[in-house]
């Protein structure tokens, strides 16, 4: 099961404060280990919202709206995408993962889907396109 293991932004991350040394190293310590267990598939922190930009749609209409953007605690700082033989495992590789924040923070697992949920609604076309992507992904 692939998950997505996203990491909550808080003040302090919006406001580009860095890691400390200890904090840097202790999740280089983690990533190694997530590696060594062929859990971690791909990972990083991502740069404050007042880096970004959203594309809102409507139809044909696209509308591009600069950062920052409100509601810090809905806001992404970091991520891991992380094969595992289920959520339960996924938790507790999250238990063991170093506070990734100064302070209070949060951690959220969300499975991936897969092919097979799109089971109904799949053509073998669109089925072997998609599956043609992820091999061609997984080989760059």
């Amino acid at each position: 099961m692939r998950v997505m293991v996203l990491v909550k932004a808080t003040k302090d991350s919006e406001a580009g404060l860095m890691p400390s040394t200890e904090l840097f190293e202790a999740m280089g310590q983690f990533n190694e280990e997530l590696v060594k267990a062929g859990i971690m598939q791909a990972g990083d922190g991502l740069k404050p919202s007042s880096h970004g930009k959203r594309v809102a749609f409507d139809g044909a209409s696209r509308t591009v709206i600069d950062g920052p953007f409100s509601a810090t605690s809905e806001l992404v700082a970091g991520f891991w995408l992380w094969e595992v033989k289920d959520m339960a495992e996924a938790v507790e590789w999250v238990k063991r993962c170093p506070n990734p924040m100064p302070g209070p923070s949060e951690i959220e697992i969300r499975p991936l889907y897969e092919m097979a949920d799109f089971a109904e609604v799949l053509t073998s076309e669109v089925a072997e396109l998609h599956e043609s992507n992820r091999e061609k992904l997984a080989g760059h």
